[in-house]
């Protein structure tokens, strides 16, 4: 199915099913432990040994000599795989750095060796058998000191490394009200709970891996191609992942190392990442400094606008692209950004939840704070006056919908915004100062061609069938319940099927994409299995209902399942997107409003209180959707007050490479948090009229958090993670 033309009214548009706060389909698994998550496959294929991986020792260099013959001989040892007896291996398309790193080594934790043995403990015990000697290289690993060799990327994913628009120089210089500050953002890991694992079986030449993996379609072919083998002779099936993040979208180490094991082992392997080596050796969420200039007239109209950033990654690698947003999200004629790249000997970098829009806005929003307090205006107010209903890089491209004055406004009249006191460090309760703050949240909305297959049994009964991921989403009920309006059925008739590469390939889960296309996809598909069922059953495909299982024109009406009475019926067709994407710009939009506590003798930070509202076009589900909304706005609280892989920039690793180390926010930390959906139904999206919301509530939650912080103390902090140590010797006094 083509879409090239707005949707207009459509079987969806009846909202029985879809647009309705529903329970998830898979929630019975999860919580009763009956969900197959990749390293416990034990129904599979019977006989699995263990692998467990060796990372390197040093961040750049090469090994020296590698040592097996202890290890060989351990108790229980099937296979130890090296780079040495591999054989040849080529780099995936999604890889920056080799999944098995000899003799040369790029990165910390860069896998080396797998030791396969019979049970897990026999495998880590012959591991530490193993003795590698490595010469180790100069490496860089401070951004900060790679700063100024930084070059301008390539452009990729993210767009063109830089934009201009009018004469941002001469604008800035005229303006009267002028900002120009650097902000920081570290390091940070996905800390997902489910480790990066895979179980790989071999049939003759075939492959079976069972893995936790994001998108499919990409991890098939980058196994096959890491492993020199066709494509089609790998089955990869990821059916439920225990979150990812970003950090599952590519294959990794584990993958690709329990195939080689299991060649090696001539049996089934199991490998899983330890949590040290999901940090070192899997992708992070690159540091960044980035660079906000803006200029306004006295009336807090900006006339000028510039954000630069600079990150670091692996040769070869990509730029975190945290000035994206900034070329949309306000107005203003004259406006440059700037992305610059410096070759770092870190691990790898690459997406991380909201990649760009997430740090970016860390930046950007306290900037537009710092600027209102220039202008003497109110933060909100400064916000909405500064909106823009076209893209201001191409006056003549409008966005399709965009509500965020409408965000802004009722999330400070829902919020009490008016109660705020407007000098910081004023508002004290008991040992606690009192703070609120704002930003705004964006994010665009992605377009990628997705595809299913329906079937439509004798019973009734209808089947969903497409290699789209959950990742603990909600995937699984939002494809139910698009099947279930568009065929007629309850949701109880459908049954779906995930993750699977012999399945119709989808767009996978990433990148705020997922929900809106795939459904569009299996939209596409039940729009191809009604005709068949108009045409089994003799109708005119014209003024067609299907409802409660019976298929209506006028006054003749027959039971769904009667199409199906001489065999199944199956279809299958993908959405595919015109150019509606280049004639407006689909964007999705929020307000965050956060208040916390400072204590006063300490610095200690509590968020006492959070609200988003969030226009994104149709909510497929409200139920889910608000659970990807506050699970966002907490990790958003992590990435403000304490998530950071803190680097040792003499042997280049994140030293704190465990969930003891590397703190992410608990129940504790998260106190009462509010979700707003605005009535959005964007017909030039797609079919459904959706969107995405799941990367939008991470989007300008970090700063929001920062200018609430500044508000309750009076204390600027423009390096995250915003903590007590950055507050705590310039405090008020205490009275």
């Amino acid at each position: 199915m083509k879409f090239d033309k707005p949707a207009g009214p459509n079987p969806i548009d009846q909202l029985k099913v879809i647009g309705k706060p529903t329970d998830r389909i898979d929630g019975r698994y999860k919580t009763t432990g009956r969900a197959p998550y990749a390293y416990e496959r034990h129904d599979v294929v019977g006989n699995q040994a263990y692998g467990y991986v060796i990372g390197a020792a040093i961040a750049k260099g090469r090994i020296a000599s590698m040592d097996l013959a202890k290890a060989k001989a351990a108790p229980g040892v099937l296979a130890i795989v090296t780079a040495e007896n591999a054989g040849k291996l080529g780099k995936g398309n999604f890889n920056t750095a080799k999944l098995l790193g000899g003799p040369q080594i790029d990165h910390y934790h860069q896998a080396v060796a797998l030791v396969v043995a019979e049970t897990f403990e026999q495998a880590r015990a012959a591991a530490q058998l193993v003795r590698i000697d490595y010469a180790e290289g100069k490496g860089a690993f401070d951004l900060a000191a790679a700063r100024d060799g930084a070059t301008k990327p390539e452009p990729k994913f993210g767009g063109p490394a830089d934009t201009a628009v009018g004469d941002f120089t001469g604008a800035f210089a005229a303006a009267p009200v002028k900002l120009e500050e650097t902000y920081t953002t570290p390091d940070q890991s996905h800390a997902m709970m489910e480790p990066h694992a895979s179980i790989a079986a071999w049939k003759g030449d075939q492959l079976s891996l069972w893995t936790s993996n994001q998108m499919i379609a990409w991890s098939a072919g980058d196994v096959a191609k890491t492993l020199g083998i066709p494509k089609e002779k790998v089955v990869l099936t990821s059916p439920f992942i225990g979150g990812g993040f970003g950090g599952k979208l590519f294959v990794r180490a584990d993958a690709v190392l329990a195939a080689l094991g299991a060649r090696a082992a001539r049996r089934p392997v199991k490998v899983t990442l330890t949590r040290p080596l999901m940090m070192n050796n899997t992708t992070h969420r690159p540091a960044t400094i980035q660079r906000v200039r803006i200029g306004s007239g006295v009336d807090g109209k900006i006339t000028a606008i510039a954000h630069e950033s600079w990150s670091g990654d692996l040769p070869g690698g990509g730029p975190e692209t945290a000035v994206g947003q900034t070329r949309l999200l306000y107005a203003g004629a004259n406006r440059m950004t700037a992305m610059r790249l410096a070759v770092l000997d870190l691990p790898e970098g690459n997406a991380m939840r909201a990649p760009g829009e997430a740090p970016g806005l860390m930046a950007l929003e306290i900037a537009i704070d710092e600027m209102a307090e220039k202008l003497n205006l109110d933060p909100v107010e400064f916000r909405i006056r500064n909106d823009t209903q076209v893209d201001p890089e191409d006056p003549k491209r409008p966005f399709s919908q965009r509500q965020l004055v409408q965000c802004l406004q009722q999330g400070a009249e829902r919020f009490g915004w008016s109660k705020r006191n407007a000098t910081p460090g004023q508002a004290r309760e008991g040992q606690w100062l009192i703070g609120m703050g704002v930003a705004a949240a964006f994010r665009n909305n992605l377009l990628t061609k997705s595809a299913a297959r329906v079937r439509l049994d004798r019973k009734g009964f209808v089947t969903v069938e497409t290699d789209m991921t959950d990742i603990g989403t909600g995937t699984y009920t939002i494809i139910a319940q698009t099947a279930a309006e568009m065929m007629g059925v309850p949701l109880e008739q459908v049954k779906v099927k995930l993750g699977d590469s012999r399945f119709p390939v989808s767009c996978g889960s990433g990148g705020q994409w997922g929900a809106n296309n795939a459904t569009s996809g299996v939209y596409a598909a039940c729009v191809k299995l009604r005709e068949s069922v108009a045409q089994k059953l003799g109708f005119n495909t014209e003024n067609l209902q299907f409802a409660d299982g019976q298929v209506t024109a006028g006054n003749r009406s027959v039971p769904l399942a009667q199409a199906a009475v001489d065999g199944e019926l199956t279809a299958e067709d993908a959405i595919e997107f015109g150019d509606l994407d280049k004639k407006y710009q689909q964007s999705t939009f929020g307000g965050h409003f956060v208040e916390v506590g400072v204590d006063i003798a300490t610095a200690e930070i509590r968020v006492r209180r959070m609200l988003a509202v969030c226009a994104a076009g149709r909510i497929l589900n409200p139920k889910s959707a608000r659970s990807q909304v506050i699970g966002a706005m907490t990790m958003g609280v992590g990435a403000a007050l304490m998530e950071e892989l803190a680097i040792d920039k003499k042997r280049g690793f994140f030293v704190n490479h465990d969930l003891a180390g590397y703190e992410v926010p608990v129940h504790a930390d998260i106190p009462h948090q509010e979700v707003i959906f605005l009535p959005e139904a964007d017909p030039i999206s797609s079919p459904m009229k959706a969107k995405g919301v799941g990367e939008l509530g991470i989007c300008g939650v970090g700063a929001a958090v920062a200018n609430a912080i500044y508000n309750a103390t009076g204390i600027r902090v423009r390096d995250y993670p915003i903590t007590l140590d950055k507050l705590i010797d310039k405090m008020p006094e205490v009275a």
